[in-house]
């Protein structure tokens, strides 16, 4: 699915640069489910952006099932983010005046799918993501974790080759970042490849592999057979919850006895 070869990216600003890759080799095959984790300006962003085509690297190769994006022009760039690539982002990236239908059929207005086509793969893309009931609601009138949820529609309606998801539960609570996994990790058993940046090892921890960046460089590449089940992780937080409100219940109730 995604081979990069001796790839370097270096940011100039006049007499200064700064190497934010160094050399990267990696191999992602198809049906993967990747965490890209490390601290801030380890390079983990970066590489992102170069998988994504939204930059480019200054040397080595990026090949995408096979073709090689790094040779590109910046109009058959955008062809492939449209085509090839679905975005997640950690703010979500919705347009706040038009619903949620409306919202994931954007991808395909540049696709030239006909508006027929166009609802009908998006009615069945918030389905996917379990907001079938939602369809008409703007983004306003959604939660945190149901604007996230419109989002990885508008990242599935194309068919993309793969999901690159950026921080995608950085602004929702533990709760609903946990139902996002669910998402992600059905989405993985269905065959798709996921791609998540992170810097939270819980989340990570849902994967089957994690690469690790430092400095510009791998410092790890690890593989993980029993990544934590999301379905389970939830139904626990649920039953933590319930005895924290039961517990916060009884204490009221036991200060209103003693009072």
């Amino acid at each position: 699915m995604i081979e990069v070869k001796a790839l370097t990216k270096v940011y100039r600003n006049g007499n200064l640069s700064v190497e934010a890759l160094r050399g990267i080799d990696m191999i992602i095959g198809e049906g993967e489910f990747t965490a890209i984790m490390g601290p801030s300006g380890s390079g983990k962003s970066t590489m992102m952006n170069i998988l994504g085509c939204l930059d480019r690297a200054t040397e080595g190769s990026y090949r995408l099932e096979g073709v090689d994006v790094s040779k590109m022009d910046d109009n058959e760039l955008a062809g492939i983010r449209n085509q090839k690539i679905g975005f997640v982002f950690q703010t979500f990236n919705l347009l706040p005046r038009i619903n949620a239908l409306r919202n994931v059929e954007l991808p395909m207005l540049y696709a030239n799918v006909s508006p027929k086509e166009r609802t009908h793969r998006a009615m069945e893309a918030l389905d996917r993501v379990g907001l079938g009931d939602r369809v008409h609601h703007k983004p306003n009138e959604l939660s945190g974790g149901q604007r996230q949820r419109v989002a990885i529609a508008r990242a599935l309606v194309n068919n993309p080759a793969v999901i690159l998801a950026d921080e995608p539960t950085g602004n929702l609570d533990s709760i609903s970042g946990e139902e996002i996994m669910v998402i992600f990790q059905r989405l993985n058993r269905e065959g798709v490849t996921v791609i998540i940046v992170t810097h939270e090892p819980e989340i990570a921890a849902h994967t089957h592999r994690r690469i690790v960046f430092r400095d510009g460089r791998i410092q790890a590449d690890e593989r993980h057979e029993e990544p934590v089940d999301a379905i389970a992780e939830l139904e626990r937080m649920h039953r933590d919850a319930v005895h924290a409100l039961s517990g916060d219940m009884g204490a009221q109730k036991q200060m209103k006895i003693e009072s």
